[in-house]
């Protein structure tokens, strides 16, 4: 299968995922928001360690590990980055959600999707921020990646 319809079929999963939630539950499907309450959760011991959060992400990780199995592509290679910049980063991007109160999956499948202003300029936001740290560390920090 080529890599466009499997990107195709991504996107439809992701979209169907994005309206059963918010038809059989009523809620956004937010992932940083369905993870952080699933891990606070566990760690606090309000919903057992299976809470339908964790069950969620859970699902995600696996489905996306039978995906590479089942049209047989190689798992994406371990990065050779700094592990500094791993962890900086992945700080910038859990204060940027914090910050815009959601994530791209939140925002950009589920915002947008119902014309919310609130998501789109966060959409908008976030993607710029994305745009600008690529550039920066392509063309004028080289030695950071």
């Amino acid at each position: 299968m080529h890599d466009f319809s499997l990107a195709t079929l991504g996107g439809l999963a992701i979209g169907a995922a994005a309206v059963l939630m918010m038809a059989l539950l009523g809620r956004v499907t937010g992932i940083s928001g369905i993870f952080w309450t699933g891990l606070s959760q566990a760690m606090n011991r309000t919903a057992g360690i299976l809470s339908w959060q964790m069950l969620f992400v859970l699902g995600m990780v696996s489905g996306a590990f039978l995906a590479h199995r089942a049209f047989g592509l190689p798992l994406p290679p371990v990065s050779e980055h700094n592990l500094l910049v791993a962890i900086v980063a992945g700080w910038v991007v859990g204060f940027g959600t914090n910050l815009g109160s959601g994530c791209t999956s939140g925002h950009g499948v589920c915002g947008i999707s119902r014309f919310s202003p609130r998501s789109i300029f966060a959409t908008l936001t976030f993607m710029f921020a994305g745009f600008a740290t690529v550039f920066a560390l392509r063309h004028l920090l080289p030695v950071v990646t």
